[in-house]
């Protein structure tokens, strides 16, 4: 099974940009569909963007959609979420998520799971 790390959380201003990384091992991240969900405190964890496993399908939450941008490099085994004009309510933690058979918006089809990245933006 695969296994994913993600970095490039931080604490940022307004205004900002962000990368975020989702490093995979254990199996070729070719052979998943990719997504990120983001989840606030006290809420339940929503869908952010998908990509499918040659990257030539993506799916954005209306919430980000324009500012939000997922690509993958499968030769790095690694998928990108870069975050523009980040607002405070993007604060939240961001994980990914691998599917061997999906890449779309529902958390529950997504086997493997990062730990996350906290991403607090302040107004």
């Amino acid at each position: 099974q695969v296994q994913l790390v993600e970095s490039g959380g931080g604490l940022v201003q307004a205004g900002d940009s962000l990368r975020l990384s989702c490093a995979a091992s254990g199996r070729a991240l070719s052979r998943y569909g990719m997504g990120w969900f983001r989840q606030a405190p006290g809420l339940e964890r929503e869908f952010v963007a998908a990509i499918a496993w040659s990257g030539d399908g993506t799916a954005y939450a209306d919430s980000v959609k324009g500012r939000v941008t997922i690509s993958r490099d499968n030769a790095a085994n690694t998928v990108y979420l870069q975050i523009n004009s980040l607002k405070p309510e993007d604060t939240a933690v961001y994980y990914c998520a691998a599917s061997s058979y999906y890449s779309g918006t529902n958390r529950n089809l997504y086997a493997y799971w990062g730990r996350g990245t906290q991403v607090t933006v302040s107004s």
